[in-house]
C-alpha cells in the first residue's frame, strides 16, 4: 500500500527549503522506496486551497541542495484570514480538507515560519496528518534553537555590515545597515556582532536617540570619525513602546517618515553633525544558495521530519533543542514567537565589547 505525502512551502522564501524538501524526499525513498509518493503542492496554503498540485518524481529532487528559493513556488496566505470568506465566496478551511482528500494525502509536511505554523496547527485540530518543519530568517519560532535559513541570512547580512565599513571609513559618515526583523532582532544581533557594527538596535530593545548619539559622539572623541549601526527594521523608541502599533505609524507619518532608520539618520545629522547615510540589503538576506550550516541542519529537519512520517507521528513540528533534533506538539508554538530575551548571552557579549544596544 503507498503511503502518499504533501510538501508545501508557505510564507517568505529564504535559503534551505529546497535542501529541506530534498533531505525529506530522499529519506522517504530511500526508506520506502515504491511505496511512498510524494505530492508537490504550488504556492503554499493557495495552492492547498485551489487544489493546485502535481505527483513529483524522484529526479525532481536531486540536484537542489545547493539552490535558493523553493522549487515548489511560495505564497503569504495570512492566518487571520484563514476562517474569513472573500469576495471569492471560498471557505479556506473547508477547501483545504476537501482537497487534502481528493489528493488521497496519509500527511502533509508544511514549511514555513509563525504563521505557516499557526494555519498547520489549524488543520491539525481539524482532523489532518500535520507535519511541520521551521523555516525563517527571523529565528523567532517558538520551541526551537535555531531555524533553517537563519545562518544564511546572517552570513549575507553580516557581508553587506562588511561591505559598508569601507566606505564609512571614507566619507567620515554614520551608516545605518537595516536588517530584516520585523519583531525579532536576531538576525541584526548575530550580524551585527559578526560585522563589528558599533550600534545594534532590535525590536526588543526600545531605544533612545539620545544614547545613540552619544555612543557616536564617544567614538568621535577617541579620534573614531564614523561608525556602523545595524538596525532591525521593526524597532521604535522608547517613547513608541509605549504606543500601539496605529499610533507609531502615525506618529512618523506626522513626522514625515516611513521608517525609523531614515529617521534616524536625520536626528544623528541634527544632534551630531556626522553625515548619515542607509543602506537596505532588504531582499538579498532572503535570496541565494543556502550556507553550508543551513544545508546541514535542514538535511537533518528533513530527514527527521520523513522519520515521523514513517512512525505516523503526527501533530509536530521539528525542532533543535541543546543539538538534538527533536518534535514539539503544534499546539505548544504555534502562535508563539521566540524573540532576543533581557539576559540573553549575544547581549552580554555584546555589551562586553562596549556595544552600544540603543
Amino acid at each position: 500500500m503507498k503511503i502518499r505525502v504533501g510538501i508545501l512551502t508557505s510564507g517568505g522564501d529564504c535559503p534551505g527549503l529546497n535542501a529541506t524538501i530534498r533531505g525529506v524526499a530522499k529519506a522517504l525513498y530511500q526508506r520506502m522506496g515504491t511505496d511512498v509518493e510524494i505530492i508537490g503542492i504550488s504556492n503554499g496554503y493557495d495552492g492547498l486551497i485551489h487544489g493546485d498540485w502535481r505527483l513529483m518524481q524522484p529526479h525532481e529532487f536531486s540536484g537542489i541542495l545547493t539552490v535558493g528559493g523553493t522549487i515548489l513556488g511560495t505564497k503569504r496566505t495570512p492566518f487571520k484570514l484563514m476562517r474569513v470568506i472573500g469576495d471569492d465566496d471560498v471557505d479556506k478551511v473547508d477547501a483545504m480538507k476537501r482537497n487534502y482528500k481528493e489528493m488521497k494525502l496519509d500527511c502533509l509536511l508544511c514549511l514555513g515560519g509563525n504563521g505557516t505554523h499557526k494555519t498547520a496547527n489549524l488543520l491539525s485540530e481539524e482532523g489532518l496528518n500535520i507535519i511541520g518543519l521551521p523555516k525563517t530568517i527571523d529565528n523567532d519560532i517558538y520551541g526551537t534553537d535555531v531555524t533553517f535559513g537563519f545562518h544564511s541570512a546572517v552570513d549575507i547580512a553580516t557581508e553587506a555590515i562588511d561591505r559598508i565599513h569601507t566606505t564609512a571609513g571614507s566619507h567620515s559618515r554614520c551608516m545605518i545597515v537595516e536588517l530584516m526583523g520585523n519583531k525579532a532582532g536576531w538576525l541584526t544581533l548575530y550580524a551585527g556582532i559578526a560585522g563589528g557594527a558599533d550600534i545594534i538596535l532590535i525590536p526588543e530593545l526600545p531605544y533612545t536617540i539620545e544614547n545613540v548619539c552619544a555612543a557616536i559622539e564617544k567614538r568621535a572623541e577617541q579620534g573614531k570619525h564614523f561608525s556602523i549601526l545595524a538596525v532591525a527594521e521593526g524597532i521604535y523608541d522608547a517613547e513608541e513602546a509605549r504606543m500601539k502599533r496605529k499610533e507609531r505609524m502615525a506618529r512618523r507619518a506626522e513626522q514625515g517618515y516611513t521608517t525609523a532608520t531614515n529617521r534616524i539618520a536625520k536626528q544623528i545629522e541634527e544632534m551630531t553633525g556626522f553625515e548619515a547615510r542607509v543602506c537596505v540589503p532588504g531582499h538579498m538576506q532572503r535570496g541565494g544558495s543556502p550556507s553550508p550550516y543551513d544545508r546541514v541542519l535542514a538535511t537533518q529537519f528533513g530527514t527527521y521530519a520523513a522519520k515521523m512520517v514513517e512512525d505516523q507521528v503526527y501533530g509536530v513540528t521539528v525542532a533543535m533543542q541543546n543539538n538534538h533534533v527533536v518534535a514539539n506538539r503544534l499546539s505548544d508554538v504555534a502562535g508563539k514567537s521566540r524573540l532576543v530575551p533581557e539576559g540573553h548571552g549575544m547581549l552580554e557579549v555584546a555589551r562586553r565589547m562596549g556595544l552600544c544596544m540603543g
